[in-house]
Parts: structure tokens; C-alpha cells; sequence
């Protein structure tokens, strides 16, 4: 199967999987909270997911940096957006937008392994807070998750924990083992990644992208949050912090377009069990997808806008 067969499938599957949660989840339902929903909070939420996607481009500037590739902050956000318009127009969840980020870094001179890690890094620092702080939000919600899957409070609690604080370990460890060469990364293309680690201040490029992917994540909770305010739900930020995970992951997976049909699913079957009924779930799910549509039009506007700046 070609390339554009491939998409075309994945475009109907995507559209399948979002026909059938609506259908489940009851559209003249879904279609009347919709049409009530508040307005302000809309708003609010479009923006926090707008504040979310700079910061994330400020966290990929700042990433390039360390590899040793200069980018103007302009150039960062323009290019960051227009990735954003890219992954919702396009088949294949996030690879198309982040496959455009490495080649805009790499026209300016960069090398095709600096531009390519950079992304790569900013990717994983990204999926690596989502799920830390996913889990965080899980042991936060113990009481109400524990019961649901028939598990003991205390123990499912003290295990997510304990794993959670040694996923966040994780990158220290490894950076670390690399850094007082217990380790030694293989390929010619990681030499620039080996390169910034022998450098004394990886630790505190580590405490940046923490800080910054956290930010990213709990803004985009944020986000989710005021999509359910605007719909007149309202449930702990503790809930919402531990939604993200499921949510976020199943619409990066590369069997839709933009994530429509897997976010909202995944939104259904992480709100039950704190009795969100699905039509609310899904209804959040929509108006997410609607944020990242809108920033999306901007991204794809913006592809066709002459540079200003020079990397």
C-alpha cells in the first residue's frame, strides 16, 4: 500500500473511531451541551493551549541550543506553529509536524543530526513529563482509580509512586551514565548529544526541560480542564492531570488525522471512573481537538508567510 492509500485509510479509520464514540455517547446529547457551551471558557482554554504550544517552543529553542544549534526565538515559534498546522491537516499523529521542525533547522545550516535530535529530545522530554505527571495525577486519585480496577488503595498508590519516581530518575540516570562514560552512546548522528553531556551543565539543561515540560503538561491540563468548565463539568485538577496521559497518548498515535477519534475515545474511558457520563467525556475531547484545529489554521496561515528572521 502507497503512501497516500496509507493516509486515506488512516483518515477513515480516524473518522470510523469518531463516528462510533459520538454514536455511543448520544449526538443530539453531545450536539446540545455543544451548542451551551460557555463561551469564556472557551476562549480561556484556546488561550492556555496557545501559552502550552510557546512554551513548548521556547523548550525546543532551548534544547537546540544545548546540541549547539542557534535559532532566533522567532523563528522557533513560527516554525513550531506551522508544525502544529501540519499535524492537523496531515495523516500520522505528530511525525509529519516534527519531520517539518528538523528540516526548517536543518535549511539554515544546522546539521541533519543536531536539527534531527533537537527534535527528537524535545519530543521525548515532552512524553516523558505527560507520563510522570500522568502518574502523579493517578496516585492524587488512588482512592477513586484503586476501587475501579479492584485494586488495594495503599498498594496501587505506593507502586505508581515508587515508579513514577524512578521515570522522573530516569533521564539523570542515563544523562549521568553518559556523562562519566559508563556509557557511550553508539552512531555517529548522537555525537552532538554526547558531546552536550560531557559539558558540566547538563544538569541544569535537565531541570530546564523538567521544568519547562511540566509547565507545557499542567498548562495543557489546564486547557482540558476549561473545555469541561465551558461544558459545565468540573472535576478536580488532580483529574485532569492524570487524564492528560491516556488522552494525549492516544491521539498521538499515528491511526488518525489530528487525533480525532482516539482522543475522545481515550477521554471516555479515562473519565469513567469519576462517573463522567460519555457524552461529557467525548464533548471534551471535541473542544480540545477544536483548540489545537484553531492553532492548527494559524500554523497552516502561516506557512505561507514569508520569513522575517534568519537562523
Amino acid at each position: 500500500m502507497n503512501k497516500g492509500r496509507r493516509a486515506f485509510a488512516k483518515g477513515l479509520l480516524g473518522l470510523a473511531l469518531l463516528g462510533a464514540v459520538i454514536y455511543f455517547a448520544n449526538p443530539l446529547q453531545l450536539w446540545g451541551r455543544l451548542q451551551q457551551a460557555n463561551p469564556w471558557w472557551l476562549l480561556a482554554g484556546f488561550g492556555v493551549s496557545i501559552v502550552s504550544n510557546i512554551v513548548s517552543a521556547w523548550r525546543w529553542r532551548a534544547m537546540a541550543a544545548w546540541l549547539g544549534a542557534e535559532m532566533p526565538v522567532t523563528s522557533a515559534m513560527r516554525w513550531y506553529f506551522q508544525a502544529i498546522g501540519l499535524n492537523v491537516l496531515l495523516p500520522g499523529a505528530v511525525v509529519g509536524g516534527d519531520v517539518y521542525r528538523a528540516l526548517a533547522l536543518q535549511k539554515t545550516g544546522q546539521s541533519k543530526s543536531i536539527s534531527s535530535l533537537s527534535v527528537i529530545l524535545d519530543r521525548l522530554s515532552g512524553l516523558w513529563m505527560l507520563c510522570a505527571i500522568g502518574g502523579l495525577g493517578a496516585v492524587a486519585c488512588a482512592a477513586t482509580l484503586a476501587p475501579w480496577l479492584h485494586l488495594n488503595v495503599t498498594l496501587f498508590s505506593t507502586a505508581l509512586l515508587l515508579v513514577t519516581v524512578l521515570w522522573l530518575l530516569l533521564p539523570w540516570g542515563l544523562l549521568k551514565a553518559v556523562h562519566s562514560k559508563w556509557i557511550k552512546l553508539p552512531g555517529a548522528w548522537l555525537a552532538p548529544l554526547q558531546d552536550a553531556v560531557q559539558r558540566a551543565d547538563f544538569i541544569p539543561q535537565l531541570w530546564l526541560q523538567g521544568l519547562s515540560s511540566a509547565m507545557v503538561q499542567l498548562l495543557s491540563a489546564a486547557a482540558l480542564a476549561c473545555g469541561a468548565l465551558a461544558l459545565g463539568l468540573w472535576q478536580p485538577l488532580s483529574v485532569w492531570a492524570f487524564a492528560i496521559a491516556p488522552i494525549f497518548l492516544m491521539a498521538a498515535l499515528p491511526v488518525s488525522v489530528g487525533g480525532w477519534g482516539t482522543r475522545e475515545t481515550a477521554a471516555v474511558a479515562a473519565l469513567a471512573p469519576f462517573g463522567v457520563p460519555a457524552t461529557l467525556a467525548v464533548g471534551v475531547g471535541l473542544l480540545y481537538g477544536v483548540f489545537a484545529l484553531a492553532q492548527g489554521a494559524l500554523g497552516a496561515l502561516a506557512l505561507g508567510l514569508p520569513a522575517r528572521d534568519q537562523a
